[in-house]
């Protein structure tokens, strides 16, 4: 992806370069870096996120609203929002970042992305910087399904199994392969009673429990009716 296109996808135009390259410039290559630009992100990006679930959800408490927005706003969302505008290729890294991965690594990434929207705001104001983000939130908002109240798939299950007196899911780590860089994580979650086991993929142990135990909640919906 050229810068272009970038600012394209990210429907912005910048007035001011420079800040586009700040804040695709990670401390390992040298200054100005965009720390500071992704201190200011993440900021913006809580005020908008949460502004866009106020809207959406009109009827969902403050702590189902906080759990929804925490889910929106951590590593995981964007790091799969900086894979889709193929930031990695665009980072400026030092070169031991350069060879040791640093291009997929999924904190550099999802921080890039956050320098991003500090570097609109810089450029353009609050309004231009919230249009970004709920240009690429969007679709995040919109496949949310508020019955779940923003709890992860994890406690999910848990107070599921917990409400019918089931035993606890237990998670098992089945292996981990890939690069020290771009490990990948497969977790089997188990639910004994219910003869169900499920498998999940992650960059970390987490993100695989999470996976695995999502996959779990599927199941028991198509075979379970209470």
């Amino acid at each position: 992806m050229t810068e272009r296109s970038l600012q394209a996808a990210l429907g912005h135009a910048f007035g001011h370069a420079g800040l586009l390259t700040q804040a695709l410039t990670h401390r390992s290559f040298g200054t100005p870096h965009n720390e500071r630009l992704e201190f200011v992100g993440d900021s913006v990006l809580n005020c908008v996120v949460a502004r866009a679930l106020f809207r959406q959800f009109p009827d969902l408490d403050e702590g189902s609203l906080s759990r929804l927005r925490a889910g929106l706003v951590k590593q995981d969302a964007l790091h799969k929002l900086a894979l889709g505008l193929e930031l990695g290729g665009m980072l400026r890294l030092g070169d031991g970042e350069l060879r040791s991965g640093g291009a997929q690594r999924p904190s550099i990434l999802a921080d890039a992305l956050e320098a991003l929207f500090g570097a609109i705001f810089t450029d353009a104001g609050f309004d231009a910087a919230a249009a970004t983000v709920e240009r690429l939130y969007a679709p995040l908002i919109a496949a949310i399904d508020p019955k779940r109240a923003g709890k992860d798939p994890k406690t999910e299950l848990q107070e599921w199994l917990q409400a019918r007196r089931h035993p606890l899911p237990k998670y098992e780590l089945a292996s981990v392969s890939g690069e020290a860089h771009a490990q990948v994580f497969e977790v089997h979650c188990l639910l004994a009673t219910l003869s169900v086991q499920t498998v999940g993929h992650g960059a970390s142990r987490r993100a695989a429990e999470q996976q695995a135990a999502r996959a779990a909640l599927d199941t028991i919906a198509q075979v379970c009716h209470d």
